[in-house]
């Protein structure tokens, strides 16, 4: 048996359980992570320690320094183990076996050290950089002549890192692409402060957007008769408003109300994004409603409206993969077909980003008052001088605001304001604006304390939105935002400040 075939087989001998002072090392490394801190950061070295070695250098050192999940020795193992899975002589199966050997190893290794097989993965198989120049040369001179196409594909090929095929072996077996997404997961929070891992975030991401492309994607209906392990997946993700009981979510699978998601072959039984809707007589203006368990049932012959009231996605190692908005529109026609009196679609959505905008904005948005305006807000608050500390402390009880007080129109303003004209980038400040935004829905109406729960409150002060997805126009919706400007509703023009 040759040394890559013995190295394929004897992983998880190669790489042996933490020492005591690795699984410290693990230790803090989860605790950075908790506070979203970078791995980087999560083992500080202290008064008179080396400084921390790049991957190359510990690879050809000798003895593992402190900090260091895996020896040298065993960096060097994992590495030959890594190898062994793309040895050209050896089949995609077996490649893929071993791959699923790496992955075995992994799942009881501690953070520390699969840090250390990320690290490796990210920077040891990277595209010949000789290779590619010169194919680029020949690429950039073939530019304009019949040989153009030839050279372009010589290029493209010169540029696939020796990474990609290595991730390709892991998805040989179906648990391959469970393990990847799972693996990803759980890197994300470490890449803002190292950067020596983007290289495999980016090679993830572009492999995740072909492997889940919508078209290989099935959307199915979720209903109280799918099986329990499905409807617990449902209470599992659920990110928008948490389900409380059994009762709360057969309420949201039954009778006047639907559900569905997108499911991929590889990840049996989990939705990779399911959104909830409501069939109504009119366009919502509350959560509540829509989450009471005893509220008597819609008639599903005189409804009207579909009301997307929840959307989630479980998968955070999917992140930068985009699908949500073949969702929607795959359950708009979906449910033009099983209900043909529908005519709106709309969305009753939070506003997750307001309220920690206004703390830095108040000032600003104040200062856009008339002086008179800005006198009736003093003299609402009790603030004479008004000052943004005031009209922040004054809003932390948006329920208990009668209907004509000047601070409650003045909340609904800011609001106005936050979606219809917050830019950055030419996009919306808001995360859940963004996305339905961009699929050319339209900023339809603001709603007066429709999420009165604390996690609303806090968010949001209890203001939510309607999105209108107007099927006619949503090429024009999404083609003023691609100019900067936001599609909004008069209602909301008349709003802002």
């Amino acid at each position: 048996m040759n040394s890559s075939n013995w190295i394929g087989r004897n992983v998880s001998r190669l790489l042996p359980a933490a020492s005591a002072k690795q699984k410290d090392a693990d230790t803090q490394l989860a605790r950075a992570q908790a506070a979203g801190k970078s791995g980087a950061q999560a083992a500080p070295k202290e008064k008179g320690s080396p400084a921390l070695r790049s991957i190359p250098l510990r690879l050809e050192a000798a003895l593992r320094q402190e900090g260091e999940a895996l020896s040298p020795r065993l960096l060097r193992r994992a590495l030959q183990a890594l190898q062994a899975i793309i040895d050209p002589r050896v089949s995609e199966v077996e490649g893929g076996r071993r791959a699923m050997d790496v992955a075995a190893w992994y799942a009881d290794a501690p953070l520390a050290q699969r840090r250390d097989l990320w690290l490796l993965m990210s920077e040891q198989f990277v595209a010949d950089a000789e290779k590619t120049m010169e194919a680029l040369a020949r690429f950039a001179a073939a530019v304009g002549t019949p040989d153009e196409a030839v050279a372009e594909v010589h290029y493209r090929r010169a540029t696939v890192s020796p990474r990609r095929r290595l991730l390709q072996r892991f998805s040989v077996y179906p648990e391959g692409v469970r393990f990847l997404v799972d693996l990803r997961a759980e890197m994300l929070p470490f890449l803002k402060a190292d950067r020596r891992l983007m290289a495999l975030d980016v090679e993830l991401e572009y492999m995740f957007s072909t492997w889940f492309d919508v078209g290989f994607l099935d959307l199915r209906r979720i209903s109280w008769d799918s099986p329990a392990s499905l409807i617990e997946k449902l209470i599992q993700y659920e990110a928008v408003h948490d389900i409380r009981s059994w009762a709360d979510v057969k309420n949201r699978l039954d009778s006047d109300r639907r559900c569905y998601g997108f499911f991929h072959p590889r990840l049996p039984g989990i939705p990779l994004i399911f959104v909830e809707v409501a069939l109504v007589g009119e366009m919502a203006q509350s959560i509540e409603p829509l989450l009471d368990e005893h509220a008597a049932a819609s008639d599903l012959n005189k409804a009207t409206t579909a009301i997307f009231y929840s959307i989630s996605n479980t998968q955070s190692g999917l992140r930068g993969v985009s699908f949500g908005d073949s969702l929607i529109k795959r359950v708009v026609e979906t449910l033009k077909n099983e209900f043909p009196r529908l005519k709106v679609f709309a969305t009753l959505s939070p506003i997750p980003g307001l309220r920690s905008w206004l703390g830095k904005n108040a000032a600003a948005l104040l200062d856009q008052l008339a002086d008179k305006e800005r006198r009736a807000l003093g003299q609402a608050i009790g603030s004479d001088p008004l000052t943004p500390g005031d009209f922040l402390a004054a809003i932390e009880s948006p329920l208990e605001l009668p209907e004509k007080s000047p601070l409650r129109r003045m909340l609904l303003r800011c609001a106005a304001h936050y979606l219809g004209q917050g830019l950055q980038d030419g996009k919306p400040l808001d995360a859940v604006a963004r996305f339905h935004l961009g699929n050319g829905a339209r900023v339809e109406r603001l709603n007066w304390a429709a999420d009165p729960s604390p996690k609303g409150l806090k968010q949001s002060c209890g203001l939510m939105v309607n999105y209108l997805y107007d099927l006619k126009r949503l090429d024009k919706h999404r083609a003023l935002l691609a100019q900067g400007k936001v599609p909004v509703s008069m209602e909301l023009q008349d709003l802002y400040i």
